[in-house]
């Protein structure tokens, strides 16, 4: 039986913020940007709704019928990067979610800093799945809908793992550590990954 997947709309906004909460509380990226467990709890959601805001605005949210899964994309033009205009974004991240955190704008200052530039590209910023259905081939279909039609465009993917458990299912679906590896200071390790298009019959 196939996943019912649909494009999430402004109305699904507190859903898609309350889904990567949920999803990203045992992060190891999450627990680094947002140290002690309250604090994550009462914090956290904040950076996930900066972050579903941003893609509700300039990128795609895809989302499980059922609202147990979403993954957010954003389409990067050729020569690009995610941040790149006029604006400093992770400072104004930061003074959104909590501004004595220097960590929730150096997240974002350290993943711009190791994005591939050049080519055009479809970027996996995040893609969460609620802890008790996790397993279940949710995010692997959400992301094959996009990697689907990537392949048909001639685009390539990127992402940044943050765990070894999703490097493994991103290397599955065909992504490749980049070979530059991104080593929070006195947290954990973040693995570049990039997808090249795959021929269609």
């Amino acid at each position: 039986m196939g996943v019912a997947i649909r494009t999430a709309g402004e109305s699904d906004r507190e859903l898609v913020v309350r889904l990567l909460d949920e999803a990203f509380q045992d992060d190891p990226v999450s627990g680094w940007v947002f140290p002690g467990e309250e604090y994550r709890r009462r914090t956290h959601h904040r950076l996930m709704g900066a972050f579903t805001d941003a893609v509700l605005a300039d990128g795609r949210i895809d989302l499980t019928e059922d609202g147990a899964a979403c993954a957010l994309w954003l389409p990067v033009p050729a020569g690009e990067e995610p941040g790149d205009g006029a604006e400093d974004i992770p400072a104004l991240v930061r003074e959104a979610v909590d501004p004595a955190n220097e960590r929730v704008e150096l997240i974002a200052r350290l993943t711009e800093g190791i994005h591939p530039s050049g080519r055009a590209h479809e970027y996996l910023w995040m893609i969460g799945v609620a802890p008790g259905r996790q397993g279940e081939g949710l995010g692997t279909a959400l992301i094959g809908t996009v990697l689907d039609r990537c392949d048909r465009e001639g685009l390539p993917a990127y992402l940044e793992a943050s765990s070894d458990r999703s490097k493994g299912l991103y290397e599955r679906l065909g992504f490749e550590f980049t070979g530059r590896a991104l080593d929070l200071p006195d947290g954990p390790r973040m693995w570049p990954m990039w997808r090249e298009p795959r021929q269609t019959p």
